[in-house]
């Protein structure tokens, strides 16, 4: 007899009014996280997921130990070469975090140290376990972690709960002592100046905005630390970094639409920061320092990107250097002493230009697949003439190049190994199969497609299949290799990403065309892409699961709604599905900043009626949905943890029939599970469910 759903506490709903519009919100004491009764109803939802899966235990187990047999455990990241050190990550099999170590660079030695077993290099130095600082805790992450210049302190912060609120130290590396300094409630990102006597970090506002930039003397107490930038408009958020030449703290300010970065001379940390450019709404524009001058990557005049450049004593016009190309999306520009980096997208791919500095033509890195995606990795030196790059597609696992920017010659040091799968055969990317299709969207938008397959998988739309998409922010769904997507591949599943507007795949206006009242465009292409691949044959509506993250989850909560019968599951992690709500409050984490993503329903009608007839809560309707599985963290401070809660309960009342199951972590955050092997388990419980969905389909 299966489990009945976990009944939900009956309270006064609460009421809000805008814009003459009145909604009333049954479950809106599920955002009371203090509340005995807001833990009890997700503990009881976990217990009833938990019954309703029970029945799938050994093919988790079975899916968790493919991942772990397919990965070697014990490795070695390629080391990087920082001034007389080498530094990398070791794992270590049955731990879950990674061991952060240098070592000595030896005379004459030019390419880097690596070990084929993961073994620890001789005369290597432990920086950082975080198995050992990770002890008695259920979740860890790092923050921070940054080497000071003269390679003496250590800058790092720990966060034990998920919130994303790091406490920062700094150990003495020649001794092994962490210092008495230390921060609680930083964020992400720090810096150092020259001499490293003085650190620089940031720290948010109760909203959780990055808003402070501070100044702290090593050696002395926090409550000493002097605010060097503090950023009162609610719309932008700060970031700190070292310029690659370690000689200038690079202050970033940002809003969605709009820049303006700061600087001061690393060697005078006192220094007032000095504006590269006052703001300018509807320009953004971001700072690399080269010699004489600074580099500027901008959009003013320029949809998809320019580069240009300003004197670095006494910033002021901008002379170009790249020219605005439409289609061309440049993304960022990293600077060495004789050569410049440029990373861009075009036609929906990543790539790399390299200008030679003082002569010479500038040139484009080839790659041999058709769907990949390519960047810059851990490049810290600044005069050298060669780059380390990474590199992966839907078939090929993360390799590690180095690139010659002289003789053009690319070395692989390292591609992530994949072990014997439960046939003991080796892994063999010619097993597999990657295309790029095309959908049609509504009004006649070509949509692309990224799909992989087991060699063989049949085209008559017998296949099961995933589908994934984001669509927001211009992040891009670039082809990504993942060990645990081959346990689905191998049982003749087939895996999708629609590159819907809203990302960053086709440039600027890519992006445009799915962010504020034009975001519907996001959900619409989705649901074109899965009817393609039913009527291409690759796969048929009974067939398909659809599964997103954060704004993602929004993207699946939306298409549920849209085009319940496209689908035959649907997974939504840490989803954003009652958007309406969160961005009307200006109080909650991040929304004046995401009024400039998704448009201002306090203010703006229109933009009201436009978010109340997408987002996912509002429109939950008496459907027959495809079954839901919902994750969440307790502790997330992206996504909060209510939003899916909410949605899973109004579901079951409003459409009774269907499957709908919360899964929550109690103790994690935005990203889930912390550790490697815990994160595996997560991932085998989704891939669980989703094989059993497409069984019964």
């Amino acid at each position: 007899m299966e489990p009945s759903p976990v009944p939900v506490a009956k309270r006064v709903p609460t009421e809000r009014t805008h814009h003459g519009d009145t909604v009333v919100d049954e479950y809106a004491w599920l955002a009371a996280k203090d509340d005995p009764e807001t833990i009890a109803h997700l503990t009881a939802e976990n217990a009833y997921t938990a019954a309703r899966t029970a029945h799938l235990e050994a093919l988790r187990a079975q899916l968790f130990e493919e991942t772990r047999r397919r990965t070697q455990e014990t490795d070695l990241s390629v080391p990087t070469r920082k001034d007389g050190y080498w530094y990398y990550t070791r794992t270590v099999e049955g731990q879950q975090y990674g061991v952060h170590c240098r070592r000595a660079v030896r005379d004459g030695e030019t390419a880097p140290p690596i070990s084929a077993d993961g073994a620890p290099l001789d005369g290597e130095e432990v920086l950082l376990d975080g198995n050992l600082l990770a002890e008695g805790h259920d979740f860890f992450s790092l923050g921070a972690f940054d080497v000071s210049p003269d390679g003496r302190w250590l800058a790092y912060s720990t966060d034990f709960a998920g919130d994303e609120r790091f406490t920062l130290r700094i150990k003495d590396l020649s001794t092994g002592e962490v210092l008495a300094d230390e921060v609680p409630d930083t964020f992400y990102g720090t810096a150092w100046s020259t001499d490293a006597s003085t650190l620089f970090y940031v720290t948010v506002d109760e909203a959780w905005r990055p808003n402070r930039v501070w100044r702290h003397t090593v050696g002395t107490a926090s409550g000493e630390d002097v605010v060097v930038h503090q950023e009162d408009d609610e719309r932008f958020w700060v970031g700190v970094e070292l310029t690659r030449s370690e000689r200038f703290v690079v202050i970033d300010i940002h809003s969605k639409i709009t820049s303006e970065v700061r600087v001061i001379p690393a060697a005078n940390p006192t220094g007032e920061p000095a504006i590269i450019a006052p703001r300018r709404q509807g320009v953004e524009y971001a700072v690399e320092h080269h010699g004489h001058r600074f580099l500027i990557l901008h959009n003013d005049g320029a949809e998809d990107f320019a580069l240009a450049y300003t004197s670095a004593d006494a910033p002021g016009d901008w002379t170009p250097l790249i020219a605005h190309s439409p289609g061309t999306r440049l993304e960022s520009v990293d600077a060495f002493e004789n050569h410049l980096v440029v990373s861009l997208r075009t036609n929906g791919l990543t790539g790399l230009r390299v200008l030679p500095v003082g002569g010479g033509d500038p040139y484009d890195i080839d790659f041999p697949e058709p769907i990949y995606s390519v960047g810059l990795d851990a490049n810290p030196e600044y005069r050298t003439n060669e780059v380390r790059l990474r590199y992966t597609s839907l078939v090929t696992p993360d390799s590690v190049y180095d690139y010659d920017l002289v003789s053009r010659q690319m070395v692989l040091r390292k591609q992530k190994p994949v072990r014997p799968g439960p046939d003991g055969r080796p892994y063999d990317p010619a097993d597999y199969e990657q295309h790029r299709d095309w959908a049609l969207a509504d009004d006649g938008t070509r949509v692309p497609i990224s799909l992989v397959c087991r060699k063989g998988t049949p085209r008559d739309g017998s296949a099961p299949a995933v589908i994934y998409g984001y669509g927001s922010y211009e992040s891009s769904m670039d082809p990504w290799f993942s060990i645990a997507r081959l346990s689905l591949l191998d049982r003749g599943v087939i895996f999708a990403v629609a590159h819907i507007r809203g990302g960053g795949e086709l440039g600027r206006r890519w992006y445009d065309q799915g962010k504020l009242l034009a975001k519907k465009n996001t959900f619409t292409d989705f649901v074109a892409c899965a009817r393609h691949l039913a009527k291409a044959g690759w796969t048929a509506a009974d067939r398909l699961v659809a599964r997103g993250a954060s704004a993602g989850g929004l993207l699946m909560g939306a298409v549920a709604n849209l085009a319940p019968d496209a689908f035959t599951g649907i997974v939504a992690q840490v989803p954003f599905v009652d958007a309406l709500t969160s961005i009307l409050d200006p109080s909650l984490p991040l929304t004046v900043t995401e009024w400039e993503e998704w448009g201002n329903p306090l203010d703006d009608p229109e933009v009201y009626a436009y978010m109340k007839s997408y987002t996912p809560y509002e429109n939950v309707a008496p459907v027959d949905y495809p079954a839901i599985l919902a994750v969440t963290s307790l502790n997330d401070t992206r996504v909060l943890y209510h939003e899916p809660a909410k949605w899973i309960a109004r579901l079951r009342a409003v459409a009774p029939q269907g499957d709908y199951l919360l899964k929550t972590e109690m103790g994690a955050g935005h990203g889930g599970p912390s550790g490697r092997y815990d994160a595996w388990r997560e991932e085998a419980f989704i891939n669980a469910w989703i094989l059993d969905r497409l069984r019964r389909a």
